[in-house]
C-alpha cells in the first residue's frame, strides 16, 4: 500500500516547519492521538528513550523563554502548545518488558553509559522525528528549535539529570502564508551509489 498524494502533502510536500500559529488550542486529546499513531515507530531493541514536557501555561513557556535564543523566544511565547522533547538516560531499565527477547539488554547498556548515552540520542531523535511526522498527520504544524541553552534548559526541566532535553517544538494551526519553505537538496546532490 502506497499513501495517496493527499497524504504525502499532508506529511511532507506541503508541510513546513511553522513560526506563527493561529490562536487555537492544541488539547491532550490531540497530542495523545499524535502518541498513538506513532510510538510503533522502529527503535534498536525497542527502547522508547523519548519523554514529552508539554508547556502549556504561559508562566511555563515563559521559564523556557529565558534559556531560548532571541529569535525563538516570542514565536514560543505565542505558541499554543510548546513541547520539550527529551531523551530518558535510565531508559535500559524498561527494557526487560520492552524487548524480553535480549534479557541481558538492560545489563548491557549498564556496563557501558557511552553505549547508552549514544543509544539514547539516536533513538530518541528517531522518536521525535516521529513524533513531528505524527503531528503534521493531525493537521498541526511544528516549529522545532534547537536554538537554546541546553544545561539551563535542563536544569529548569529536568534537574534530577535523568532527562536530557533533544530541542524543543512549538505546536499549533499555523497561520496561512505566514512562511515559506526553503530550498531542499536534490536526490543527486545527497546520494552516493557504491
Amino acid at each position: 500500500m502506497v499513501l495517496d498524494d493527499t497524504a504525502q502533502d499532508l506529511l511532507f510536500r506541503q508541510a513546513f516547519t511553522a513560526d506563527r500559529f493561529t490562536g487555537d488550542p492544541v488539547d491532550d486529546d490531540t497530542v495523545r492521538a499524535v502518541h498513538d499513531l506513532v510510538r510503533d515507530g522502529p527503535t534498536a531493541f525497542n527502547q522508547q528513550p523519548l519523554r514529552i514536557c508539554l508547556l502549556r501555561s504561559a508562566e511555563s513557556r515563559a521559564r523556557l523563554a529565558v534559556h531560548l535564543s532571541r529569535g525563538n523566544r516570542e514565536k514560543t511565547l505565542l505558541a499554543p502548545l510548546t513541547a520539550l522533547l527529551a531523551v530518558d538516560r535510565e531508559f535500559h531499565r524498561r527494557l526487560p518488558e520492552q524487548f524480553p527477547q535480549f534479557p541481558g539488554a538492560s545489563d548491557l547498556f549498564t556496563r557501558h553509559p557511552a553505549l547508552r548515552e549514544r543509544s539514547a540520542l539516536l533513538n530518541g531523535a528517531l522518536q521525535a522525528a516521529y513524533f513531528l511526522v505524527g503531528v503534521r498527520a493531525a493537521g498541526l504544524a511544528a516549529g522545532p528549535m534547537s536554538g537554546f541553552d541546553e544545561d539551563g534548559v535542563n536544569r529548569e526541566f529536568f534537574s534530577d539529570g535523568r532527562l536530557s532535553v533533544l530541542f524543543a517544538v512549538n505546536l499549533g494551526r499555523p497561520v496561512p502564508g505566514a512562511h515559506t519553505r526553503g530550498p531542499r537538496l536534490a536526490y543527486d546532490e545527497i546520494r552516493t551509489t557504491l
